[in-house]
């Protein structure tokens, strides 16, 4: 008896595979550009608040301040108006195409420049706006406060810290150069505050992934 076996053609397995592997690629790929535009949609969204609190901040600032030359006073306040008006208009241009990924990317791009301009800009304050006779604890909150109001309106630790980073610079130095009147311990408590609230954000952007998985669109 002759044993006949018939040979049955394989499946070919290797192509659907691959189609299936490009497939989740794509969807992953697809998925991450979603991810990215509602986190540049929602820094676009809040930048118009921190464009508002900014002001704000300082003519509290320079309320509260004492015994200090009203015409550096006044400069300051010119510069805290121009960051302030760099922000809004940045705003009123990118929310005219306002899910336009180009748009999005330029504004990050302007936002960027502005948030760094804006921390040279309020950490001058340090040595235009505040007294000689400075106290420690004034000298942190001034430091920290506009800082920690940036990073929670924004909700963007490299936005927080391009603006926090000259803040926490020059308040060290006017510290220790104009000198206040705690000179190195105000010096040592704001670099150890700024320091608190960089690794603060950083830490609470690790446990509860703000920064790469937005829930929602926040635009006004």
């Amino acid at each position: 008896m002759v044993a006949i076996t018939k040979q049955f053609p394989q499946p070919e397995r290797l192509p659907q595979t691959d189609e299936r592997g490009a497939a989740i690629a794509r969807l992953k790929l697809l998925h991450a550009e979603a991810e990215e535009t509602a986190r540049l949609a929602n820094l676009l969204g809040r930048s118009l608040h921190a464009g508002i609190a900014l002001p704000v901040l300082g003519i509290l600032a320079v309320g509260l301040a004492d015994d200090v030359n009203p015409a550096s006073q006044l400069v300051w306040c010119g510069f805290v108006a121009v960051i302030s008006a760099a922000m809004l208009l940045a705003y009123r241009h990118a929310m005219q195409q306002p899910f336009e990924r180009v748009v999005l990317d330029n504004f990050a791009k302007d936002l960027s420049a502005i948030l760094l301009f804006a921390g040279f800009a309020w950490g001058a304050g340090a040595f235009l706006a505040l007294p000689v006779g400075t106290s420690a604890v004034a000298a942190v909150a001034f430091a920290v406060v506009p800082a920690a109001i940036v990073a929670y309106l924004l909700r963007d630790s490299e936005a927080l810290y391009l603006f926090l980073a000259p803040v926490a610079a020059l308040t060290f130095a006017a510290c220790l150069m104009k000198p206040y009147a705690a000179g190195l311990v105000a010096a040592a408590l704001v670099a150890c505050a700024c320091a608190a609230v960089a690794g603060l954000t950083l830490y609470l952007n690790r446990v509860t992934g703000a920064a790469s998985r937005p829930a929602m669109l926040s635009l006004p």
